[in-house]
């Protein structure tokens, strides 16, 4: 791995990239993609050391990819990607998710890989009113135990959850949560217990699904015709931290702030992340490999006082989303509920 990408261990003798690539904008939803120009451009991501990427089982056809490329830089003699992936059972199955259940979709996430044991598997459960997500989760740990499995996280569990699967004997080494400039929801207490608990932070929604650029500084508001999915629901994370005029406040400060360093916006905000307590890796998704420059600098970036001054002066006044991590996207009912598919993962 490259030495000017820092690296931090997840796990005993487990270490990724401080950022990550994330893998959701290759399923198809954001618009067509090239599937030969992304497993081309895959090989940068490695040869500059960030080779560590995520996906999911409802990623559609994702994991596929993935494992192409490490065969065919297999077949070269060449290192491959780390994949952490996903467990996220259909809201419609969460009833009948039994040990078997979890069995034949890891299997099946093994066989689109194409390895024989998973980097790191990410549990996640729609509804916490639906009793088998312990289970669930401990039916992860023994596939780990049958060495299926590398490392076991979660995604988007809140702090009271995360905590009650732990007791339970799951030995999860991290949480992949949403977290930006925008959503410091896991700064209310979820951080705490990671670092009390010897979890890290995996985030997403850094760059809110690209809304963090150049492109949306001084636009108008897009109240109408959005129809890529990642944006539609980041623009309800904008509404959330206080509506349209206070995201450009938030992107002239980052602006100013990249200008005096010689960066992008992108870059910034990333930054910023890197630098909350428990939190091991930034999550970018990308499609290709056209902004890795952003992703690199982000490493030679060190935000000061007057920095964080001028960021914090805008934070202070929108604290944006509020409870505890993932609680607005549990409410089917509310707006953020009423965009999730839920029944992504047949089987």
């Amino acid at each position: 791995m490259s030495g000017s990408v820092p690296t931090v261990e997840l796990a005993p003798g487990y270490r990724i990239p401080r950022t990550i690539r994330g893998g959701w904008q290759l399923s198809g939803d954001h618009g067509a993609v090239d599937r030969e120009r992304a497993l081309s451009d895959m090989s940068k991501f490695v040869d500059h050391g960030l080779d560590t990427m995520d996906c999911a089982d409802i990623y559609t056809g994702v994991e596929d990819m993935y494992g192409e490329f490490n065969a065919r830089r297999a077949a070269q003699g060449l290192a491959g990607l780390q994949v952490h992936t996903k467990f996220v059972p259909d809201y419609g199955d969460l009833a009948r998710v039994d040990a078997p259940y979890v069995r034949r979709i890891v299997t099946r996430s093994l066989q689109r890989l194409r390895t024989e044991r998973l980097d790191l598997v990410q549990f996640h459960w729609w509804d916490y009113q639906v009793a088998g997500w312990t289970e669930a989760a401990q039916a992860l740990e023994a596939l780990r135990k049958e060495g299926l499995i590398a490392n076991i996280g979660g995604t988007n569990f809140d702090s009271p959850h995360t905590a009650a699967m732990l007791d339970a004997g799951v030995p999860l080494v991290s949480m992949q949560v949403q977290y930006s400039l925008l959503d410091r929801r896991p700064q209310a207490a979820l951080a705490e217990l990671c670092a009390r608990r010897g979890i890290q932070l995996l985030c997403y929604g850094t760059l809110a699904g690209g809304f963090f650029s150049e492109y949306w500084l001084a636009q108008d508001e897009p109240l109408a015709g959005i129809t890529n999915r990642s944006l539609v629901k980041y623009k309800l994370v904008i509404d959330e931290f206080g509506g349209w005029a206070a995201f450009q406040a938030l992107l002239r400060t980052l602006k100013k702030i990249g200008e005096r360093h010689g960066v992008s916006i992108a870059t910034v905000a990333t930054r910023w992340v890197l630098e909350q307590p428990a939190v091991a890796a930034a999550i970018v998704g990308a499609r290709y490999a056209d902004r890795i420059g952003d992703t690199l600098a982000v490493f030679k970036l060190q935000l000061d006082p007057e920095d964080h001054a001028a960021i914090g002066a805008i934070l202070a006044a929108h604290p944006g989303p509020g409870g505890d991590t993932y609680a607005l996207e549990r409410d089917k009912t509310g707006p953020h509920g009423r965009i999730m598919k839920y029944d992504l993962n047949k089987t």
